[in-house]
């Protein structure tokens, strides 16, 4: 029986070790982040070569999920104030039936956002697929990511480990039915992007470049 107690005392020791550490490791990410965080109304950086939305779910019905609409809305603002001449669309169109980058070229496009200015990355399978393409596809050295605020911490610190120059200006136009989760969710989602931060794998699709006055 005593063998037991230890044993169950050892491993309850490595869950609260491990549950520490994950909790450090996004604390770290967020800390080391968040004076890059802009609103609307700052100054814009100077010379962004784009404003990078990042994609998430669409429904079964092909409309925009309310968080991706307020991220493709917001980029579509950050445009017209003029911090960048371009807006580099990204998201996941893994399978014929389903297209998030679809939905937002089409939802900013009503926003104002012109065509010619509109660059589409059909293969931003995660955020660091993104960022990793935005790099070495389409040539992006500065940039200004949109997310909604809880992602935008990983997402600028995978940008500074993959050399970028970012800013992050959150879309959070409301309040988001399982946010909850997605905040418990997500502090996995740090302590993994770290580990991808240092090993920096391809992503699973790469392509020759294509710079972003060309692409279209």
């Amino acid at each position: 029986m005593k063998k037991l107690l230890r044993v169950l005392a050892v491993l309850v020791a490595l869950c609260v070790l491990a549950g520490v550490l994950a909790l450090a490791g996004s604390a770290f990410v967020v800390s080391t982040t968040k004076d890059r965080i802009l609103t609307l109304d700052d100054t814009p950086p100077a010379d962004v070569d784009c404003i990078l939305v990042l994609g998430c779910a669409v429904r079964p019905d092909g409309s925009p999920s309310p968080m991706l609409n307020d991220r493709v809305t917001r980029g579509a603002q950050l445009y017209q104030a003029g911090w960048a001449k371009k807006v580099l669309l990204t998201g996941d169109n893994s399978s014929s039936h389903y297209n998030e980058v679809a939905v937002m070229d089409r939802l900013s496009q009503e926003q104002g956002v012109p065509a010619e200015d509109t660059v589409l990355d059909y293969a931003g399978l995660c955020t660091y697929d993104s960022l990793y393409r935005a790099r070495d596809i389409f040539g992006v050295k500065k940039l200004v990511i949109v997310t909604q605020e809880y992602h935008l911490y990983r997402a600028l610190y995978l940008a500074k480990a993959l050399g970028l120059e970012a800013w992050g200006v959150a879309a959070d136009g409301q309040n988001y039915r399982g946010q909850t989760m997605r905040d418990l969710r997500e502090i996995l989602a740090r302590d993994k992007d770290l580990l991808w931060s240092f090993f920096q794998p391809e992503p699973k699709y790469l392509g020759d470049p294509i710079p972003l006055d060309t692409a279209d």
